[in-house]
């Protein structure tokens, strides 16, 4: 990455920093169509009544196409602790990279504000989202613990732990590992193979990036705390997410022969949680899924142009061309396994340089989507503004590594 290339991404994140603490840490969301009792109802009847309820979604659907802000009319600006997650873990690398302290503290004060947002009701930390979600097989409350959601906080609070040895952060990582273990239920296939449910109300399991998640933060858990009962479930739910690789490399979003659909985003999910318990265990299983899933996903989840494709065959009608989401985990995944596999690195590369180049805007913040006709320009803190500060973030980190190869901008030497 050359002088000019690098003066360039640091100015976009300090740009974007400046942003977030003008803007605020609430932010309209890719579900606050559906998240208030109108979307709510109208997505229920989609999924009750399939006709009907393309009626009733109709407007939402038409407003997320053509006038995306108009989801204010329909829910409001909440504070989501995904997102405080991954800021958490951005700032923690910039004090780490910087020796500032000013980063340290934004980011104290993001695992403190995740203290105050844990699920209530639960003995061990744990976190979900901060309203109803209506899902086909149900309305999922509020703050109802995710597995999808608790690792990123398990993250956070290890990120912060490694700057300042805090024994608080540990004592938070435990019982977030013991949560893990003991709350989230898992589906039993055989003697070594189990699915994780995605909350601790799910005893049927299929989805495998939730799978994904328990293995890797119970094999952290399991090294950092020396439990081998958190080793011993880890490799059960990492065997159901191995056997469910498909022969081309892919993984289907659920192992429930209906949503066989295959996505940027969820793909990214697995490679990234595969590539985390390799760093742990050594496992070669891992090391061999990846090399196939990453080759699947440099093949099928690019454009002509090398841009992230949001599927590799789209399950339904999208009202969007490319997503936020799909740039912030296609860098963060080129991070964990740089230098691995030239498709993925060159396609990171023209990923990084597209960003810079359309998607920031002058405040700061990055568009969200691009649609069909025009953008999607209402930041959202979960989707993705967070996750891509995170990686940018992480591409610095490694930019003053000795050992690293960073990501380069597309045309640069």
């Amino acid at each position: 990455m050359g002088s000019r290339n690098i003066a360039e991404l640091q100015t976009a994140v300090d740009q974007f920093v400046d942003w977030l603490l003008a803007y605020g840490f609430s932010s309209y969301d890719h579900q606050s169509y559906f998240a208030g009792p109108i979307g709510g109802r109208a997505k229920a009847l989609y999924y009750r009544h399939k006709l009907l309820g393309t009626v009733a979604v109709a407007p939402m659907i038409l407003s997320e196409a053509f006038l995306p802000a108009g989801r204010y009319l329909f829910g409001s600006k909440l504070r989501f602790p995904i997102a405080d997650a991954h800021y958490a873990m951005g700032f923690a690398q910039l004090a780490s990279t910087t020796r500032q302290s000013r980063y340290y503290d934004i980011a104290v004060s993001f695992v403190e504000a995740l203290l105050s947002s844990r699920c209530p009701g639960w003995e061990r930390h744990c976190w979900g989202y901060p309203f109803d979600w209506v899902t086909r097989t149900g309305v999922m409350k509020r703050d109802t613990p995710l597995i999808t959601t608790t690792p990123y906080v398990y993250e956070a609070f290890s990120a912060v732990h490694a700057l300042d040895g805090n024994q608080r952060w540990l004592d938070v990582m435990e019982s977030i590992a013991e949560h893990a273990l003991r709350d989230i239920p898992d589906r039993e296939l055989s003697s070594d193979v189990a699915a994780a449910g995605y909350n601790p109300h799910d005893h049927n399991g299929v989805v495998i990036n939730a799978s994904a998640y328990r293995a890797f933060l119970l094999s952290d858990a399991a090294k950092t705390f020396g439990n081998d009962e958190y080793l011993h479930a880890a490799r059960r739910n990492l065997n159901f997410v191995l056997s469910n690789q498909q022969s081309n490399g892919s993984w289907f979003y659920a192992a429930d022969g209906e949503r066989d659909f295959v996505d940027h985003f969820h793909t990214c999910f697995v490679l990234k949680a595969l590539a985390k318990i390799e760093r742990l265990t050594s496992d070669g299983r891992c090391t061999n899924a990846i090399a196939s899933g990453v080759a699947y996903y440099t093949a099928h989840l690019f454009d002509d142009e090398n841009l992230p494709r949001p599927f590799s065959a789209a399950p339904r009608m999208t009202v969007y061309k490319r997503e936020l989401y799909d740039y912030a985990e296609c860098l963060n995944l080129a991070c964990l396994l740089r230098g691995r596999f030239r498709a993925l690195d060159e396609r990171a590369s023209a990923t990084l340089a597209d960003l810079l180049r359309n998607w920031r805007k002058p405040d700061g913040s990055f568009r969200s989507r691009r649609l069909l006709v025009g953008w999607d320009n209402v930041p959202m803190h979960r989707w993705a503004q967070s996750q891509l500060f995170r990686s940018l973030c992480l591409i610095l980190t490694q930019r003053d590594r000795a050992d690293s190869q960073p990501l380069a901008l597309a045309g640069s030497g």
